[in-house]
């Protein structure tokens, strides 16, 4: 959420900056106008509140005294008073929640070093990590892996859950457990602190997050209960909401904390996409990671998370490149956002060159957002710090990334260590959690 003072009092700055997310935002000068309004009704009832105090003592004295008549007069006047502020009070309160409603709409500015662009054609490539592999056969993709090696089961799935839901069998599904636990153990040999955090949330989660209300279409919901929980669209929700409405000490920041979770997502209007394999599914796995810092930090801890979500990659020695999103394609929350993406053999094209085939258009998935959301969270959480004992509380500033979803992780690892026989050699650091080389 944006600061009132700040956006009123820069208007135009605000939105000249906001559009640069290829929107309309000049709703936001009705933000001007009501809260010059809101102002008003309060001075008007502070003054009434002040005449009422003042009257309250005048009766007390009358009273005291034997002047019943006078302050029976005076009574009729703080009656009259009350109810004037009672008015005010609602007026109040109807403008209160207009301001929210716009504020809660309104995404994060995004950060001057973020690339302008009109969508995602024109995020800007930092930089690539190791080329991608020559193959001495023609590559498949996951799923036919998968299938090939009795180690997927998409039609099963299919019939318990519906579309976009997967049976991980054997080796596969010990894969996966195999990459969630490296994962964690490397964040926190690097000094995250672990969370396995609640996977149903209430509404106060997923909008201090931001997910509410923009993005309600893409979350299920369970109504059967005295208060609407969800499931999470990833641990970044119950992770930053951990310190809601909480007052920390500028000496105990940074914080960080790497979360293992299911996530859930309807993927509302994402028909046609990725439908085949475990790309793009309702559900799937990842580990989150996500910092409290000192707002004087965070763009350097963003650096820092970024290179943690790198790390993992790198053990896993697979081929990416990071990706500096442009203000089209920045997320709501974020004032700034790295993706890192994993070169994907079966979604890029290859040329036949001497018995071997080379990459002619390689093509890269995202597999994690490593964002910035400065003190957008926060002042939806309401998460403070303060920097001396008796000090002025300051919001926190926050940042979440993937560090990594783990079935994107787990489909680059299949299809960038295949063999021409269709088994798949583990990655070095796995052995020791997968207990064997090969997957046949």
């Amino acid at each position: 959420m944006l600061d009132l003072k700040f956006v009123c009092e820069n208007i135009k700055s605000v939105i000249k900056q906001l559009e640069k997310r290829n929107d309309d935002f000049s709703y936001l000068n009705d933000l001007v106008k009501l809260d010059s309004e809101r102002k008003k009704l309060i001075l008007e009832g502070d003054k009434i509140k002040a005449e009422r105090n003042t009257i309250s003592k005048e009766i007390g004295i009358l009273k005291a005294q034997k002047k019943e008549k006078e302050a029976e007069e005076l009574m009729k006047k703080i009656t009259f008073e009350k109810d004037e502020i009672a008015k005010i009070d609602a007026k109040l309160n109807e403008i209160n929640s207009e301001i929210r409603e716009i504020l809660l709409k309104t995404p994060n500015i995004p950060d001057s070093s973020v690339p302008v662009g009109k969508d995602d054609s024109d995020n800007k490539v930092i930089k690539y990590y190791s080329k991608p592999r020559e193959f001495a056969f023609k590559p498949k993709a996951h799923y036919e892996l998968g299938n090939k090696n009795n180690c997927f089961d998409f039609e099963r799935a299919g019939k318990v859950s519906g579309s976009r839901f997967a049976f991980y069998i054997g080796d596969f599904a010990h894969l996966e457990r195999a990459l969630a636990s490296f994962m964690l153990d490397t964040h926190i040999k690097n000094g995250y602190i672990e969370l396995l955090p609640p996977y149903l949330v209430n509404t106060a989660s997923l909008t201090g997050s931001g997910q509410l209300p923009k993005f309600a279409d893409q979350a299920y919901k369970s109504d059967n209960t005295d208060d609407t929980l969800w499931l999470i669209p990833t641990a970044e929700v119950p992770v930053t909401n951990y310190y809601r409405d909480e007052i920390l000490n500028a000496s105990d920041l940074s914080k960080s904390f790497c979360a293992y979770s299911s996530c859930f997502r309807a993927e509302a209007g994402a028909a046609g996409k990725d439908t085949r394999g475990i790309i793009r599914q309702h559900q799937f796995q990842k580990v989150e990671l996500v910092k409290f810092t000192l707002p004087e930090k965070s763009f350097d801890e963003l650096e820092a998370l970024t290179k943690e979500a790198e790390l993992i990659l790198e053990l896993l020695e697979l081929p990416y490149r990071r990706v500096a999103l442009s203000t089209g394609d920045l997320g709501f929350s974020s004032a700034k956002t790295y993706d890192l993406e994993v070169f994907m053999p079966s979604y890029s094209t290859f040329k036949e060159s001497k018995g071997k085939y080379v990459v002619d258009k390689p093509t890269y998935k995202e597999i994690s957002s490593c964002s910035n959301v400065t003190d957008y969270q926060a002042r939806r959480m309401n998460i403070r710090f303060r920097r001396e004992k008796d000090g002025k509380p300051e919001f926190v500033h926050m940042l979440n990334g993937s560090g990594l979803a783990i079935g994107r992780t787990l489909a680059a690892v299949i299809e960038n260590y295949q063999n021409e026989d269709g088994s798949i050699t583990i990655p070095k650091v796995l052995i020791p959690y997968m207990q064997k080389e090969v997957i046949k």
